[in-house]
């Protein structure tokens, strides 16, 4: 037996702008109440059989700044990773939240920044579980896999302590955990604006000065066209910026002083963080505080991987990323507690 439908939720397949999508890659619109708003929806059935097949949905979930299109979903050199993980026979979905990509705006985005941060975890943890109530309805499921990037991972968290009969696995990719310090949210607007030069500098500037650039410059030149599209204002505003809400930056600010909006020890899926060795966003200590601090979880692994940034999903990374991620989300784990450490 299914759960019934929550929030609101009304399930329609999207008809406009599925022309621009893969002929295999499925575009659906959720409805959130009382908001009244659409989440979008992508999904990718399996394309080959493979270690994925006959395991639950896949579920990614982005960051701040960063939907789905420019994210899970971006080709480089003609692959993404949905279509990695869809060539290893899972079935691949990935959410925008609202106020990006192709889900709705809030209305406060078509006024000047103002107010509160929008999109604070509990409101995006009620998205999440919108999504979640879709697929598994859609696939005729129980459970989901996630895999959280950034700042995607504090409401993916606040959600598995919530449900935790509704996860299977979690992956927290570049998670943000946890430090001492003093952090001032209450000056923060309802939103924000980036332009492509902004986003793209942010990126290559976490290379180590005196390192190779772990980028193609095609590849972020390429990027940086797809994101400023991914905002139908975009060409209102001279240079051309993207809006984005604030929740999650707010969250982070939160987290850094200490308030984290979950409890990672009700965490009591198996859980995989998997971050860069140059990621100022996720450190060694940051991994390690997320490691222990999971005490619930039957499984905890972590992986580091070597000349890899916070975004190594468009790096030359982004195989090894995709390899492990797959290998966790399709390996036969026992049901009993770990005592492993993480990588340091």
């Amino acid at each position: 037996m299914f759960p019934s439908p929550v929030l609101g939720i009304v399930l329609a397949l999207v008809t406009q702008g599925a022309s621009s999508l893969p002929p295999q890659e499925e575009p659906f619109r959720v409805w959130i109440e009382p908001e009244h708003l659409q989440i979008f929806l992508r999904h990718l059935p399996p394309t080959r059989t493979g270690p994925g097949t006959g395991k639950r949905p896949v579920l990614i979930i982005h960051g701040s700044t960063l939907p789905s299109g420019t994210s899970a979903a971006f080709r480089i050199h003609g692959v993404s990773w949905m279509d990695d993980l869809a060539a290893r026979g899972f079935d691949v979905w990935a959410l925008d939240f609202l106020g990006y990509g192709g889900s709705d705006r809030y209305p406060a985005m078509n006024e000047p920044a103002a107010g509160p941060p929008l999109g604070r975890s509990a409101d995006a943890a009620r998205q999440i579980g919108a999504a979640v109530d879709f697929v598994t309805q859609h696939q005729h499921v129980t459970q989901v896999y996630i895999i959280a990037h950034s700042g995607g991972s504090l409401p993916a968290g606040l959600y598995a302590t919530q449900n935790p009969q509704r996860l299977a696995r979690l992956v927290m990719f570049a998670p943000v955990m946890t430090r001492d310090g003093p952090r001032d949210t209450t000056t923060m607007r309802s939103y924000g604006l980036v332009t492509a030069a902004e986003q793209m500098a942010r990126f290559s500037g976490w290379v180590p000065r005196g390192q190779a650039q772990v980028f193609d410059p095609r590849d972020l030149a390429r990027l940086a066209e797809a994101y400023v599209a991914t905002d139908p204002t975009s060409s209102s505003r001279s240079p051309a910026s993207v809006r984005f809400p604030l929740g999650r930056d707010a969250d982070a600010a939160d987290t850094w002083a200490g308030n984290l909006p979950y409890d990672p020890a009700k965490v009591r899926a198996p859980v995989l963080i998997i971050r860069g060795e140059w990621d100022p966003i996720t450190t060694d200590a940051d991994a390690r505080r997320l490691f222990d601090a999971l005490t619930s979880a039957p499984i905890r692994r972590d992986v580091k991987i070597s000349r890899a940034t916070h975004v190594m999903q468009f790096e030359a990374a982004r195989d090894q990323l995709y390899a492990e991620v797959a290998l966790f989300l399709a390996a036969d784990l026992p049901e009993r507690r770990t005592t492993s450490s993480p990588t340091q």
